[in-house]
C-alpha cells in the first residue's frame, strides 16, 4: 500500500499562520506515524505557545481511511467548532501519518460556531497547500531464503525493486534475508527465480 506522508523529520513541523478578525490561527503540520508522536507534538505546541487560547488538534496516525488511529480535540472551543473541520481537511487531503496542532490567539471578536469552523478549516487547508510531502510504502517483514551462489544477485534483485534488507542470517544450507516486503501490489518473483532457477524461497 502506497500513499503520501509529510516529508518531515522527527521533531519537526510544518508552521502556517492565518489572522481571521483579529484572531491568530498557526497551524503546525508534522509526521505523525503513531500516537506517541501526535502526544509530542501537542506538548511542543503548548511549550512555544503556553498564552495561547486554545491548541486545537486532528491527526491520522496511519493510513488514508484509517478508522483506528485517528482523533481530534477542540481544546475549550465551542464543541465540532475545531477538531471535527481540522480532521475533515485532513481526510480529504488524502495523507496519512499527519497531525495538526492549530493554535489560536484571540483577537477579541467572537467568531461564532459557524466561522469557527471556518477559520480552522481555513488554516489547516492553507497550511496544506505548502507543507513537503513523500510517498510512504506500507511493509510487512517476510524471509527470503537462497543459497550461498544466489545471494548477491537477490540482494541484486531486492536494490533495484527498493526492497529493504533488515537481517541476515546464515546456515549450512544458506542466507535468509528479512525483507521489508511491500503490502498490496508487491513485484513479482518471476524474474528473480529465472535467474536462481528455483533455488529460493519466500515466506512470513
Amino acid at each position: 500500500m502506497r500513499y503520501p506522508i509529510p516529508d518531515l523529520a522527527t521533531g519537526q513541523w510544518h508552521e502556517s499562520k492565518l489572522e481571521v478578525e483579529k484572531s491568530q490561527f498557526i497551524a503546525w503540520i508534522a509526521h505523525t506515524p503513531d500516537k506517541a508522536h501526535v502526544d509530542a507534538l501537542l506538548q511542543q505546541a503548548r511549550q512555544r505557545h503556553p498564552d495561547a487560547s486554545h491548541h486545537c488538534l486532528a491527526f491520522i496516525a496511519g493510513a488514508p481511511g484509517e478508522q483506528h488511529a485517528t482523533g481530534f480535540s477542540d481544546d475549550g472551543e465551542p464543541g465540532g467548532t475545531a477538531g471535527r473541520p481540522m480532521f475533515r481537511v485532513l481526510e480529504g487531503a488524502g495523507l496519512g501519518q499527519i497531525g495538526c496542532v492549530v493554535i489560536r490567539y484571540f483577537g477579541g471578536t467572537k467568531l461564532g460556531t459557524g466561522g469557527l469552523a471556518r477559520a480552522y478549516a481555513q488554516a489547516v487547508n492553507h497550511a496544506l497547500t505548502t507543507v513537503p510531502r513523500r510517498d510512504f510504502t506500507a511493509r510487512q517483514r517476510r524471509y527470503l531464503q537462497v543459497d550461498f551462489a544466489g545471494e548477491a544477485e537477490a540482494r541484486a534483485w531486492l536494490a533495484d525493486q527498493g526492497i529493504p534488507i533488515e537481517q541476515a542470517d546464515y546456515d549450512s544450507a544458506g542466507v535468509t534475508l528479512a525483507i521489508g516486503w511491500p503490502e498490496g501490489d508487491a513485484p513479482a518473483l518471476d524474474t528473480l527465480h529465472s535467474r536462481l532457477k528455483g533455488r529460493l524461497s519466500l515466506h512470513d
